[in-house]
């Protein structure tokens, strides 16, 4: 007898943000990323009860830069993007709200720490509570990427999960070294993971940032003429800027020697510069997600650069960790998802919301006040300081004024995603 196949059952979900990741992660890390830089703020100027014996607040702010909204942006991009690399269903619904609710139960720890509630036990609870939540919360995300890298035989995605297995030893020894009263540990977990950010930022924007600008300007011209955009890519330029990241990575990390330092730093900067020549169109500037994507890799090159020069020219070396991490986190998420919470709820992107040319000019007001007007008047530091921190709420405010609607909303062509 010939057996019939009857239709699966359709996904669903109990809410539209629960239909895939990148909804409820960009939401979520949107409204993280004001709470925490406001917290920040009034941490930054003694208006909390942190303990400062137990965790120096400075890495208390990377740590959830990092490993709390960098880290949310990066499970709502992967576990939606190996979907569509795999061909497997990532987790949605009840499944996707177990992750989720374990980011969110370690930041509020995160949180209650930075204000230094007390609950008639020692702050550092908070910290072992958000601890158990952090490594469930990257755990289970490395196992829903790793069944679907298997089932799908997508091994060269392997390096990603390798990535993801380093974030969690960089978080890991973040953690331990608060357990041991030992801040150079918690230091060189926060780097770790700050540079492993970077590193993925570098892999995944040289996959994604060529095919945006190919399928945003391959359109019908005024004219009405199709015009086909291709960009230059390189294997070469891969390897190199891979080998360069690498070696700049272990040295700033574990082998400071600024001769190393200059030519790892000058090399990362001179192969994406190059990269980046190839990736350039004209069209680009009339596209504010393309842009913003082009000078958020821009600024990440001048950043490097940075990194190159401070040993000889003694500025503090977080001008330039700042730069790289406003440049390849701050603006290069929020280009990100700005164009990917169009394209995956079934809207065009070639009609964002008309906040999102302010949104970017705010995050650059970031990069420059934060990094490079320290650079020229050092005298007025807590003042460009407090700009770049009040520009860094407003860009994100104004993303969940534009966005949050559409992330909770269903698609306009009734499909599931």
């Amino acid at each position: 007898m010939q057996s019939i196949n009857l239709p699966s059952k359709p996904p669903s979900s109990p809410h539209s943000i629960l239909n895939l990741s990148f909804r409820v992660f960009f939401s979520a890390g949107a409204i993280f990323a004001i709470i925490t830089m406001a917290l920040w703020a009034f941490v930054f100027t003694g208006h909390t009860n942190i303990d400062a014996q137990i965790l120096n607040p400075n890495y208390w702010h990377g740590h959830e830069m990092v490993y709390g909204y960098a880290l949310a942006i990066v499970a709502g991009f992967l576990l939606t993007a190996v979907k569509t690399w795999t061909g497997v269903m990532m987790p949605y619904g009840y499944k996707l709200l177990g992750i989720f609710i374990c980011w969110l139960l370690a930041r509020l720890g995160w949180i209650a720490f930075g204000l230094g509630i007390d609950i008639g036990l020692e702050q550092s609870a908070w910290l072992y509570i958000a601890a158990v939540f952090d490594l469930l919360f990257v755990g289970s995300m490395a196992f829903a990427i790793f069944r679907a890298v298997w089932q799908g035989k997508q091994y060269k995605q392997m390096g990603i999960l390798a990535k993801l297995m380093l974030l969690t030893l960089g978080n890991g020894l973040c953690y331990w070294g608060i357990i041991s009263a030992n801040m150079t540990l918690t230091k060189t977990g926060v780097y770790l993971g700050f540079y492993l950010i970077i590193g993925l930022v570098l892999t995944i924007g040289r996959r994604v940032l060529p095919f945006f600008i190919e399928r945003g300007l391959s359109v019908p011209n005024a004219a009405g003429v199709a015009e086909t955009v291709i960009v230059r890519n390189s294997k070469a330029q891969d390897i190199a800027s891979l080998l360069f990241f690498f070696a700049f990575f272990i040295i700033d990390l574990f082998y400071p020697n600024k001769y190393l330092l200059t030519i790892s730093a000058l090399g990362v900067a001179v192969v994406n510069i190059v990269r980046l020549m190839g990736w350039y169109h004209h069209g680009i500037r009339q596209k504010p997600l393309l842009w913003s994507l082009f000078i958020a890799f821009s600024g990440m090159c001048v950043s490097f650069i940075l990194y190159a020069l401070q040993p000889w020219l003694g500025y503090n070396h977080s001008i330039a960790m700042h730069g790289l991490a406003i440049s390849g986190i701050g603006l290069m998420t929020v280009a990100m998802m700005a164009r990917v919470s169009l394209g995956h709820t079934g809207r065009s992107i070639h009609t964002p919301p008309k906040t999102v040319n302010i949104m970017f000019g705010l995050m650059v007001l970031v990069f420059i006040s934060r990094v490079l007007l320290p650079l020229i008047d050092n005298s007025h530091y807590l003042w460009w300081i407090t700009i770049a921190q009040g520009a860094w709420v407003a860009c994100f405010v104004l993303f969940c004024s534009s966005y949050l609607r559409i992330l909770a909303s269903p698609r306009p062509d009734g499909l599931f995603g």
